[in-house]
């Protein structure tokens, strides 16, 4: 009996494993505040984010983002209209508009990842997802509280695009330098253009504006 119970549960892991989806790569650039979602190591979509404005860092409390390798663990909100907060993950019934004023939850979609490497192993329990923002304004600048932040129609591209088990690549260098063989005609940048200052980071925080991982308790 024993033995029959370990073998369906055996089954059940493999086929789970199977149906992740092992095609798809989203490239994550802190420098170029983009996403490049690959196929098969082919280029099909590029979209701009937002990280944290403290940097980089996968500390419990730093509310940086962290580096490495992770997977999209769940996907959450699919179907909700753009713009559906959520807290604690779930639909509050409310829907923003792009750029309300003073309001910044996460909204639309959520892409919860699980880190895949000894620093970054906590990203699930410190609640790092990629995610729908209302602030779009400040899509393309470090503005975040640990999440990636994007476009509600973007991320919900990217939602149907990806499932779960999806890898997911954050680092610090440009895409050109990351991915030279997608890029090779950038891969290499002139010497002027190497020196080029980071983008200003809005200090202000707007009313109601809480950190990411918070909101997403």
């Amino acid at each position: 009996m024993k033995i029959r119970l370990i073998f369906c549960a055996g089954a059940l892991l493999l086929a789970s494993c199977s149906q992740y989806d092992k095609r798809h790569v989203m490239h994550i650039s802190v420098a170029d505040q983009r996403l490049l979602l690959t196929d098969r190591g082919e280029p099909v979509a590029s979209y701009p984010i937002s990280t944290s404005k403290f940097g980089l860092n996968s500390r419990e409390g730093s509310y940086g983002t962290p580096v490495g390798r992770h997977r999209v663990a769940k996907k959450i909100g699919g179907g909700l209209p753009v713009g559906a907060v959520m807290k604690s993950r779930r639909f509050t019934g409310e829907v923003l508009p792009v750029n309300a004023p003073g309001r910044d939850p996460i909204v639309t979609r959520i892409l919860w990842l699980h880190g895949l490497e000894a620093h970054n192993r906590n990203s699930f329990v410190r609640n790092i997802y990629i995610h729908g923002t209302p602030e779009e304004r400040n899509i393309g600048l470090p503005v975040s509280y640990g999440c990636v932040r994007m476009k509600s129609r973007d991320v919900i591209e990217l939602y149907d695009r990806v499932g779960t088990g999806a890898r997911v690549d954050i680092f610090r260098e440009p895409l050109a330098a990351r991915l030279p063989k997608l890029f090779p005609a950038q891969a290499t940048p002139p010497p002027a253009m190497t020196q080029t200052a980071p983008p200003s980071v809005p200090t202000t925080t707007l009313a109601g504006d809480l950190p990411d991982a918070t909101r997403g308790l």
